[in-house]
């Protein structure tokens, strides 16, 4: 089955740039094509990754021998020595947002193993309760001063996110404890009602009633 054609055409114009600097890494995959379960190759699944960030650095994927040439590079991966593009611009740096950031494509997950079924990565739905742990440190752990600092600290970086944005922390907040969520409603400037109404929601339900 022929899946591509290499062709060796001329020789490097600059040694340095185009040799030196190339970083091949068997993770770099096309979709549609995954890993075996070769232990060998699973471990250089990262370690080549791993040398290359060192040699060359943060951004070697960015340097022209080494950057894709038929499609954007759409990561969250910021900052580092030698950013040669406008490293993200305004954009955030993290995902889930609500901003239209990339997100991941199903569709170029590495292929399934089979076994007795077949394997693949998948979300992890952990049965734990996310709130059990913060409600705790909130309630029992902090003193009124503590709680305090905290309120003003959330409320003062907060305070000039878009309303929507505001309106959703403070959902997460009142899931928390209802205490720790009005306070952060009230101190942010949003209607107590609406958060309480929302911290009533699953995550989709909030994220698609707060999206822009």
């Amino acid at each position: 089955m022929t899946i591509g054609r290499m062709v060796l055409n001329h020789n490097p114009v600059n040694y340095f740039a185009e040799v030196e600097q190339a970083a091949f890494n068997p993770s770099s995959f096309v979709p549609g094509i995954g890993p075996s379960d070769d232990k060998m190759l699973q471990a250089r699944l990262f370690s080549y990754h791993d040398t290359h960030l060192h040699r060359l650095g943060a951004n070697y994927q960015l340097l022209p021998i080494n950057a894709p040439k038929n499609a954007a590079m759409n990561t969250y991966q910021r900052d580092g020595a030698m950013r040669l593009d406008g490293n993200g611009g305004t954009g955030p740096n993290y995902w889930p947002n609500s901003f239209g950031g990339p997100a991941p494509d199903p569709s170029a997950a590495d292929p399934g193993t089979q076994v007795d079924g077949s394997t693949g990565r998948t979300p992890y739905p952990h049965p734990n309760n996310d709130f059990v742990q913060p409600q705790a440190l909130y309630r029992d752990v902090m003193t009124d001063e503590d709680r305090d600092h905290l309120i003003g600290n959330i409320v003062g970086h907060l305070g000039n996110a878009q309303e929507r944005i505001r309106l959703r922390q403070s959902a997460v907040f009142y899931k928390v404890d209802p205490d720790y969520g009005t306070r952060v409603a009230e101190g942010v400037g949003v209607d107590v009602a609406e958060v309480k109404r929302l911290a009533a929601m699953s995550d989709e339900q909030r994220a698609q009633a707060t999206a822009g």
